[in-house]
This record gives structure tokens, sequence and C-alpha cells, in this order.
């Protein structure tokens, strides 16, 4: 009976060490970033450190093989960035491509990993598309769209009078995806849009840009742009008076970082909104210390959200004792998502994570209390009031 007993155990060891199927003995995550360019504040090297964080949060290993994190710079250009990915995946042995902002870059990528049967887990590119008409079941969309940023700020500043808008737009597929969602929600709650103007990317002088908001009249300004862009064009329009002169200030992408670049002088009452902040509670404040301490700078959404999709990707490993993407895709579906900043949040088919976002406006420099207290949380919108519903997607991976 007691032999019977020992040979049972090993069995059962034996049959629970083969299913842990680990392709190369190591999980390998590549951190594909912007280390040099326009959105080097709001991603770059505090994406690289807020997924070392979410490897030293769930642990050195998952399934008893190493977890390593790898990144490099894609300088925002395509060609660049596709190169890096085709070179991780064919001589890297990378299982995993995560952030990636710019949403040009990040569509090119997102159609390779499709291809090649790896993971994307995205937090810095905003283009909705990719989890509408152009959704992946390889990819995972994890911290903020334009269709969520359009949404929440628009109704929210129409609600409060702002009715009719003129927009300075970044001449992209992420700017004209946010223009479009956003003049969308404007016209269905019976707003107007004046106008807009595009303008190349890595743009110094927003002069010609803002004197042409300001000529309109309308009653909000909305930015739809981001990084330096957004640093320079809010700044410039402080120059100009365009708050003074009784115009509201949006920026549909803006990140703390931006808000610290601009000062609370000229940044003040423009509205953002955000997937994450800081200063919620003492878990987000604790984090956050952690990754300034690393950075010399509070987190934004894309960090943030690097941080938990790298963590819900190692538990979906675990869970499924292995990292055959397929099977880690099924689990990150599966399970819930929690993690210092999102709780209760939820994998959709198309890749979507739907999540609860914060409408948020920028403190005058008396109402900061401390330094990185940046913003009022004026509203917290669910995930499902937030994002494009099932309903009114064009993905085929919701037709099932």
């Amino acid at each position: 009976m007691k032999q019977h007993f020992l040979a049972l155990a090993i069995v059962v060891a034996t049959a629970s060490t083969a299913s842990a199927q680990i392709s190369d003995d190591v999980v390998r995550i590549g951190v594909l970033t912007d280390l040099s360019s326009w959105g080097r504040d709001n991603s770059g090297p505090g994406s690289v450190e807020a997924a070392k964080m979410a490897v030293e949060e769930f642990g050195p290993t998952v399934l008893g093989k190493p977890i390593e994190i790898v990144s490099a710079d894609h300088q925002m250009k395509t060609d660049v960035g596709l190169q890096i990915a085709r070179d991780w995946f064919d001589n890297g042995k990378v299982d995993a491509i995560a952030d990636i902002p710019n949403s040009g870059i990040a569509i090119a990528i997102h159609n390779m990993v499709k291809e090649r049967n790896k993971i994307a887990l995205l937090s810095g590119p905003g283009a909705s598309s990719l989890t509408d008409e152009l959704c992946s079941p390889n990819t995972v969309h994890f911290a903020y769209d334009t269709y969520a940023l359009s949404k929440v700020t628009a109704s929210a500043v129409i609600n409060e009078g702002g009715k009719s808008w003129f927009f300075v737009t970044a001449d992209y597929a992420f700017g004209q995806q946010l223009e479009k969602d956003a003049v969308r929600f404007i016209k269905e709650l019976d707003g107007k849009v004046l106008g807009s103007v595009r303008h190349p990317t890595n743009t110094a002088d927003f002069s010609s840009f803002v004197l042409q908001a300001q000529n309109s009249k309308a009653d909000v300004v909305a930015f739809a742009n981001a990084g330096q862009d957004t640093d320079n064009a809010i700044k410039q329009s402080g120059e100009f008076g365009l708050v003074q002169g009784g115009q509201k200030l949006v920026g549909l992408l803006m990140f703390d970082t931006d808000v610290h670049a601009i000062g609370l002088q000229s940044a003040r009452g423009t509205y953002m909104t955000t997937a994450s902040y800081w200063n919620m509670d003492e878990k987000t404040r604790a984090w956050s210390k952690k990754f300034f301490a690393r950075t010399k700078v509070m987190p934004t959404m894309i960090h943030t959200g690097v941080y938990g999709s790298v963590l819900h990707y190692l538990k979906a490993i675990q869970a499924a004792g292995t990292d055959d993407p397929a099977k880690v895709m099924a689990k990150m579906r599966e399970l819930p998502i929690e993690d210092t900043f999102v709780h209760g949040g939820k994998l959709r088919e198309d890749g979507r994570v739907v999540r609860d976002m914060y409408l948020a406006r920028v403190k005058k420099p008396s109402e900061s209390k401390e330094p990185w207290d940046y913003l009022d949380i004026v509203k917290t919108v669910k995930g499902e009031d937030a994002y494009r519903p099932v309903s009114e997607s064009k993905c085929q991976l919701l037709k099932k």
C-alpha cells in the first residue's frame, strides 16, 4: 500500500511538471517604447520600470521559469518599431510586447503579433480601432482609448456649457481618431464643431494654431494630440490668454507628466480623462512613491497600464500552466483584473479591458497641497459607460 501511494505521488508530480509548458524555458516580455522623442515622459523609461515592478510583485519566476524584461526605443518610427519586433520574435525569444506608444506603430505590431501568434499588451496607444474593426484575439488594450477619452470628456464639458468646439489635432492616426470620436459625441449631445486645424508631430511653435482656435470664438478648444505637443499647445494657449478670454481648454489625452511640464499656472482648469491617478488612496500612493524613487516622476496611466497588463499576463500564465498564447489569452479573459490601480476589470473578446475611467480637472496653483498634487477627480465613470458597447462594435470576435 505504501509503495502504491508513493508511486501515485510520483506520477502526479511528473504530470504536473509536464503540464507546465514554458517555451524556451523563459518568459520574456519586450517593452517597446519611446526613449528619445515626444512620448518619452509619459511612457519611456517609466514603462520599463513599471514592467519590472510588476515582475517584482509577482515573483522572479512563473511556473518555475525565470521572467525577463527587455526594452527598446522605437523612436516614434513605424519601420524601426517593426524591425525591433521582428528581431525580438525571430532571435530574441520574446513572448509578448508591452506598451507601444504611438497608434500607427501599435497597429502595425498588433497585426504582426497576430500573424506570429504572440501577445501584445498595449498601454501606450489610444486608437480605438485596435479593438473595433482591427480587433485581434492576440491583443490586450489595457489603459485607455480614443472612444473612452472622447466620450467621458466631451459629455462632461458639454454638460457644463461648452457647446461649441474647435480642435487642434496631431496629423497622424491617433490624433485623427481622437478628433473623430470626440466629434461624434459632441454632435450627439447637440454641440457644434466650429473648425479644426492639423499640425505635424513634434511641433515647437503653436502660435498660428492657437490664434485660429482663439479667433474661432469656440467655447472649448480641444487638443487632440499627446506628449510635448500637448504641453507646447497648452502653454502657448496660456500665453495668448485663451482661458482669460473665456474659452475652456480640454486635453483629450493628457497625463500627470504633461501637467508637470506645463505648470499649474498655464494648465489650471484644463479638463482631462485618465485611467488612473497616483493620489487616489493609500495603496496607489505607496506604489507611486516607489515608482517615483526609481523614475523621478509620478506614474501616468501608461505606466500603470504597463504594470497592470504585465502583472495580469503573468497571473494568466500561472493559471494556464503554460505560456501558449491562446491558452494565456483565454485565462486573461477569464480572470478578473485586480491590481493597485484596477479593481474588477474585465478583458473582453475584442481585446478591450473594461475598467473605470476618471474625469479630472487641473487644480489652480493655490489648491495644490504637495508636489504632483495636480488633479481634482471630478467624476468616476464605470467601464461599461466609458468604453464602446458591444452593440456598436465592428469586431467580428464579438459576433460569435
